[in-house]
């Protein structure tokens, strides 16, 4: 006999399910059966019985090809009560291989019903088919029928919850293997909404089902919304402190006082943790039912796992913030040593990241390569001073000498596997090379010359012209721009020049700024 304490009947429901039924969609029962009769029985015996809240929707199939129609048009269906033979002997098993095979529908549950069991033996049917329960009509009593539905619908949503609670793992997983901290801290926060809600059993959009969260992240004070639904949308990238309600403000304090950092009032949660590398984070969430003490010892559990997911995430990005300040001291240490180039490696690595904008690419490459064009110089470690800061022209031999850099500084960073690293290597390769095929190491032509280099090219020659050095003066604005018109289709990519040349003043403004502060990194 079944367990009925989640069973109720439309005229027996309780005051503790009295709002259940109207926020949950009902479960939807097909019947397949060519009988009229079976379906005015079947619907009649079980169509005022509700299960967790929810109560059943009938759709009803006369026909193994009738059902096919329904099924494509119902994914969500929950339960089928089918029947062997209908058309042919073995429309039923025909319909099931269409369901699983077809379909690929694996979630609703399948129960065989046949008046004719010689037809489709029991041991047979289960063995070869993809069913998940075998009756005969006759033996289908109210009392077993309960059963039988109930013991469905039960399995049915074991396994929504568990493909669901999946679908929010991934999106956290996903975010581990991000690079760029913002990027990764909007797809863990927007994960942890979608995990959080498929725990609590709802499956619909966020939007049209009555729930609502956000979650922030943020130096002590200073959070800032990283990912929301339904009603605080608009707070996205907002301080949290802007989220306008008391009860709110007032829930997030109490999460700060418990000792899993851990809090829910009726229908309001709120979590709280502080990372062990210093950032806090926050979540708020409300929904349109009264939680029960499963769902509050669900939720902490839950909360416990999150917790280890925000830290993992912050001590990546340590790890990342190490790298990058490893990259700026070696690129630091590289300028010192030239003669009349202060802050050189800055403004290079603006000017590229500007132009990538403008170029088309995306904001996680330009920032990447703004980073990875630092050390883009790294090769003149192992030049002598005497070529390096050499105030006239160079002797063919001593321009010879120069060329190596490329190199030299490839051949340091290219066993790296970081991908900022492996962006710099090839930086450092191709900085040289000219459109028109003339350049060096390797006279690449184009299109041949990945556009990395060819946005340092542009770059760095840019900031070498309109800056005093050791062998020249700065040069003019007009001077400066002459010259990239001129080497327009030779030196240089023609659409980066028409970029540079179309935003002269960004530029500019780009020179001007790290001319009078000097030497800072970020």
């Amino acid at each position: 006999m079944a367990d009925f304490d989640e069973i109720l009947f439309k005229d027996e429901t309780s005051e503790k399910n009295g709002a259940a039924t109207e926020n949950n969609a009902p479960w939807k029962i097909l019947i397949v059966d060519d009988e009229s009769d079976v379906h005015s029985v079947t619907t009649y015996m079980i169509k005022d019985l509700e299960y967790m809240g929810r109560n059943l929707a009938f759709y009803h199939a006369y026909s193994g090809e009738e059902a096919q129609q329904i099924l494509a048009r119902h994914p969500d269906m929950a339960v089928i009560l089918l029947d062997v033979v209908m058309e042919t002997d073995d429309s039923g098993l025909r319909l099931v291989q269409f369901i699983r095979e077809e379909l690929e529908n694996h979630t609703v549950r399948i129960v065989l019903r046949t008046g004719q069991p010689g037809k489709a033996p029991a041991a047979r049917v289960i063995v070869d088919y993809d069913i998940n329960d075998y009756k005969e009509k006759t033996e289908l009593t109210l009392e077993k029928m309960m059963v039988t539905i109930i013991a469905a619908l039960r399995s049915y949503s074991f396994i929504t919850t568990i493909e669901t609670n999946r679908k929010g793992l991934r999106k956290i997983i996903e975010a581990s293997s991000d690079i760029f901290e913002r990027q990764s801290l909007q797809k863990l926060g927007d994960g942890v909404l979608n995990q959080l809600t498929a725990i609590l059993k709802f499956k619909e959009d966020l939007n049209t089902n009555g729930a609502s969260g956000f979650t922030a992240t943020g130096a002590e004070g200073q959070s800032v919304v990283l990912a929301a639904t339904g009603a605080f949308q608009k707070y996205v990238d907002r301080p949290i402190d802007e989220v306008d309600s008391l009860l709110i403000q007032t829930a997030l304090d109490q999460a700060r006082t418990q000792p899993h950092g851990f809090y829910c009032q009726g229908s309001r949660c709120a979590w709280y943790f502080k990372s062990h590398t210093g950032p806090e984070n926050f979540l708020y969430y409300e929904i349109a039912k009264e939680l029960s003490d499963d769902d509050y010892d669900l939720l902490e559990l839950f909360f416990a796992n999150v917790s280890l997911a925000f830290d993992n995430l912050f001590l990546n990005k340590g790890i990342e913030e190490t790298q990058k300040e490893i990259i700026f001291h070696i690129a630091e240490t590289m300028e010192c040593r030239s003669a009349g180039t202060g802050s050189h490696v800055r403004r290079v690595s603006e000017y590229a990241r500007l132009l990538a904008i403008r170029y088309g690419l995306d904001e996680e490459e330009a920032d990447m390569l703004k980073l990875a064009s630092t050390p883009h110089d790294l090769g003149k470690i192992g030049m002598p001073d005497s070529i390096l800061n050499k105030p006239g022209p160079l002797t063919p031999e001593e321009y010879e000498t120069i060329k190596s850099h490329v190199y030299r500084g490839h051949d340091l960073l290219m066993h790296s596997a970081n991908p900022i690293i492996q962006a710099a290597a090839r930086i450092i390769l191709l900085h040289h090379e000219r459109w028109d095929g003339t350049g060096y190491p390797q006279g690449l032509k184009g299109e041949e010359i990945h556009i990395h280099g060819r946005i340092i090219g542009v770059a760095d020659v840019f900031d070498a012209l309109s800056n005093k050095r050791v062998y020249h003066e700065a040069w003019s604005w007009e001077k400066v721009f002459a010259y990239f018109r001129e080497e327009r289709g030779k030196h240089f990519d023609p659409k980066l020049v028409d970029i540079l040349l179309e935003n002269k003043e960004e530029f500019q403004d780009i020179w001007a700024r790290y001319n009078s502060i000097g030497l800072q990194f970020p």
